[in-house]
């Protein structure tokens, strides 16, 4: 057997815990439930009940139907000790599911955030305070059902991971590299683990370039489908609504230049770009199905932040402001 082999499946052995299995953990515990005997998914009620029932049924456009059965489903706070923690949850739900991880995070625990956001990653090692958090953004479009299988659609579904770089404090060569050469190992690890269960998976030069870039694109895409609760398809054939769309694009891409992220133009261009020639007519955003449903969304992760963030550098994001101050009547 080769040593990649033998090396991937040393990682499809160790425990994996999947928490929060809506459209996102639930493609991601469905690919790696193809190859990891150890899989943990954290639910309860009745998603809890049908996965322990049924197992996670995901039907992929991309990948097949496929059905994976955990070794366990247990609630998020009866999980035991884990190797990798994937948290596949909406923002407001960050800090608790983390308070019900205490028991589950060692210091060699590896926790992967998948959220929407560009301070998910932060967030986690402030709540956790230990273990090595990779950063990460995924491209998807997925989503759970009624019987709480998974619908992913579309031919792609890409994870890109990183760690961001941490301050270090003034010491000699050796020991700078040691401290960043562990988490970068622990990223390695992971886009190994994410390979062998076949989910498509990059590590990133500058993981924080990454996440704003699709940041910026959710800025506009979720916020203006939910503010006029329209397709893209639909704003795009109105010269009005597309204008600011965008403006939003805009607006965010200002807020993280000030913050010091090093986007550039070539990435806004290639998001607008996006918009009017490579989005899928009758594309909607979760937070638009969200608010339409009448359920808690994450509005104050792609409004909120970029006006509060705005107010704090000086710049004005008019249309920003007026999007989210509209929606933010629906929570």
């Amino acid at each position: 057997m080769k040593k990649t082999q033998l090396y991937a499946n040393t990682l499809t052995d160790k425990r994996v815990a999947v928490v929060g299995v809506g459209g996102v953990g639930g493609y991601l515990a469905g690919m790696l439930g193809q190859v990891c005997p150890h899989l943990t998914l954290a639910a309860r009620d009745g998603r809890k009940e049908s996965l322990q029932r049924n197992g996670l049924i995901l039907h992929s456009d991309y990948k097949g139907e496929l059905t994976a059965v955990p070794e366990q489903v247990v609630e998020t706070k009866d999980l035991k000790e884990q190797d990798f923690i994937f948290i596949c949850v909406k923002n407001y739900s960050l800090e608790e599911v983390c308070r019900e991880l205490t028991s589950a995070v060692t210091d060699e625990t590896v926790i992967i955030p998948v959220m929407n956001g560009v301070n998910p990653g932060e967030r986690v090692r402030s709540y956790l305070g230990r273990g090595t958090v990779v950063d990460s953004l995924i491209y998807i479009v997925a989503f759970a059902n009624e019987d709480y299988s998974i619908t992913q659609q579309g031919d792609f579904a890409r994870l890109c991971i990183g760690i961001k770089d941490a301050a270090v404090p003034q010491e000699n060569e050796a020991a700078v590299y040691q401290k960043k050469a562990a988490p970068q190992e622990k990223a390695a690890e992971t886009a190994a683990l994410l390979t062998a269960a076949d989910i498509d998976c990059e590590v990133a030069a500058d993981i924080e370039v990454e996440i704003w870039r699709k940041y910026i694109l959710n800025c506009a895409y979720n916020v203006e489908t939910a503010f006029y609760d329209n397709t893209i398809g639909q704003l795009r054939r109105d010269e009005k609504k597309a204008k600011e769309y965008e403006a939003l694009v805009n607006e965010a891409y200002q807020v993280g230049l000030a913050k010091g992220v090093a986007i550039r133009q070539e990435h806004i261009d290639a998001i607008i770009h996006r918009f009017y020639y490579e989005l899928a007519d009758d594309a909607t955003s979760s937070l638009q199905r969200d608010i339409r449903a009448g359920r808690r969304s994450e509005v104050d992760v792609f409004g909120g932040y970029i006006v509060r963030e705005a107010e704090r550098h000086g710049i004005p994001v008019p249309v920003s402001l007026k999007m989210y101050e509209k929606l933010r009547e629906f929570q």
